[in-house]
């Protein structure tokens, strides 16, 4: 096999690699767990992200009859107490669902389920909960083209450090088509999908802190500092597609939305606050 497919090769295996970590480690990935009740052990998903179009439901399997449980929820960070929610049966599942609330709007909830016996929490640890994040609906126009877009330019720009590495001259090319990849989905529709999930079009530097739109700006300026140093045909312009690149995984090894905007439950109307 020739160098150049064995190099493809790895660049997408780092790039599903970087996917999978992304997704597993995000904010919004459910809260998977398993219970053992009524002498059956049950695997159970909760919801860490919800869009506002509908009820935030938190359900799980009902193994049987004598099994019952109840939702304790609060508004995040909030110093009031936790209000309860009676699961209830539905199509084979004890469920309930969270109160509606705006986009970046956060609550905190735990459940405790019970056949009889003594009460499992889930989460386990007192004082640890589940938390979920509201956030508006974003055109699949948008979002697939964001997410497809940023994912192969991560793809191009592990085979342009790679090619760089090995002084390849395609890792010109690779570098340029990595930069304009960032800037239409990390710049362009990054901003627009935000912008309908959140209200904002951009909440990093210079306007705000937010961990995601910061990481894209890092890994943008990288990329550029390479473009411009390739177009004036800089000798250092090979070792600072190899920078690029690292600087790319490394913002990649980072989970993604990790502290994210949020809304100030003091903001919400008092019916909404509650509790």
């Amino acid at each position: 096999m020739a160098r150049s497919s064995k190099l493809w090769i790895a660049a997408l295996v780092v790039m599903l690699a970087a996917a999978a970590w992304q997704r597993r480690s995000g904010p919004s990935y459910p809260y998977r767990t398993k219970v053992a009740l009524g002498g059956v052990t049950t695997a159970i998903s909760l919801p860490r992200s919800h869009s506002t179009e509908s009820p935030a439901r938190v359900a799980m399997p009902a193994p049987g009859s004598r099994i019952g449980g109840t939702l304790y929820w609060r508004c995040f960070r909030s110093d009031g107490p936790f209000a309860a929610l009676p699961l209830r049966p539905e199509h084979g599942e004890l469920a309930a669902s969270l109160p509606d609330f705006p986009p970046t709007g956060k609550v905190e909830y735990y459940v405790e389920l019970t056949d009889g016996a003594r009460p499992v929490r889930i989460p386990p640890r007192t004082g640890e909960t589940v938390i979920l994040r509201y956030h508006g609906p974003v055109p699949h126009a948008v979002l697939i083209p964001h997410i497809t877009v940023m994912f192969l330019a991560m793809l191009v720009g592990v085979r342009a450090g790679l090619a760089a590495a090995f002084d390849d001259p395609e890792h010109r090319t690779l570098a340029l088509v990595t930069l304009a990849g960032l800037t239409l989905g990390g710049l362009i529709l990054g901003p627009i999908a935000q912008k309908y999930a959140f209200g904002d079009f951009w909440t990093g530097v210079p306007f705000g802190w937010d961990l995601t739109d910061n990481k894209t700006l890092v890994m943008w300026i990288g990329w550029a500092a390479a473009g411009v140093a390739l177009a004036r045909r800089r000798r250092v312009s090979r070792w600072l597609v190899v920078l690029a690149t690292v600087l790319m995984l490394t913002v990649y090894v980072v989970p993604h939305s990790v502290r994210g905007s949020a809304l100030d439950c003091t903001d919400l109307p008092p019916a909404t606050r509650v509790p």
